[in-house]
């Protein structure tokens, strides 16, 4: 473990403890971001009754809640606690499994109701940027998981992955739908949520962190 690393050679621990304040400025950009990201998704997503859209703005709360997480884990007296990575590693995994559930439901909510997705200029843009950036976080994020030993911090990166691919999704599904093919836009959100629960039980064995 990191922290018995840190403790065992503690002339060696400033690069961990840089690190690991870098993961926690990282996950605060992360968490400015997404405020932005999730209000502005929500807006487009409910006007256009794009249930991907929603789903991604909707994914976009949960991965603040892994970013909170992750600033937790790496702020105060958790920094060198030999718990704290477990913690947060686990709770991580619940934030992906809040997210599959509710993509499902709305997708069914959503054909019940007869809803179809119509383009959004709002939810191009907004998509599009998150596209372009979070993949960028993610790998940034992933160094410093491997420097770290941080489950925790790889489960928040494979969450920002999902983001740009939910983004990627969303934008195929707009232009689709525009041709004609409705059903790719809920395909997406079923599709994305059976990966959020795939990466949360990665996540919560600890698998994240090696791959």
């Amino acid at each position: 473990m990191p922290e018995q690393l840190v403790h065992a050679h503690p002339a060696a621990s400033a690069d961990w403890l840089r690190d690991a304040r870098l993961a926690r400025r990282l996950s605060v950009i992360t968490l400015g971001w997404l405020a932005v990201e999730s209000s502005l998704g929500l807006a487009a997503g409910f006007s256009s009754h794009s249930v991907a859209l929603i789903g991604w703005g909707l994914s976009a709360l949960v991965e603040a809640g892994a970013s909170l997480v992750v600033l937790w884990r790496f702020t105060g007296s958790r920094v060198l606690s030999p718990s704290a990575e477990g913690t947060a590693r686990r709770a991580v995994a619940v934030s992906f499994w809040l997210l599959a559930p509710y993509l499902v439901m709305h997708v069914a909510h959503d054909l019940e109701a007869g809803h179809r997705a119509v383009p959004s200029v709002l939810g191009i843009v907004v998509t599009a940027v998150g596209l372009a950036g979070m993949p960028a976080l993610a790998a940034a994020k992933r160094r410093l998981a491997r420097r770290l030993g941080s489950a925790a911090t790889a489960g928040e990166a494979v969450q920002n992955l999902i983001c740009a691919g939910m983004a990627g999704g969303v934008l195929a599904g707009l232009w689709l739908n525009t041709l004609g093919w409705w059903w790719v836009d809920p395909a997406v959100a079923v599709a994305l949520a059976g990966v959020a629960g795939r990466e949360g039980w990665r996540a919560w064995r600890g698998h994240a962190c090696c791959h």
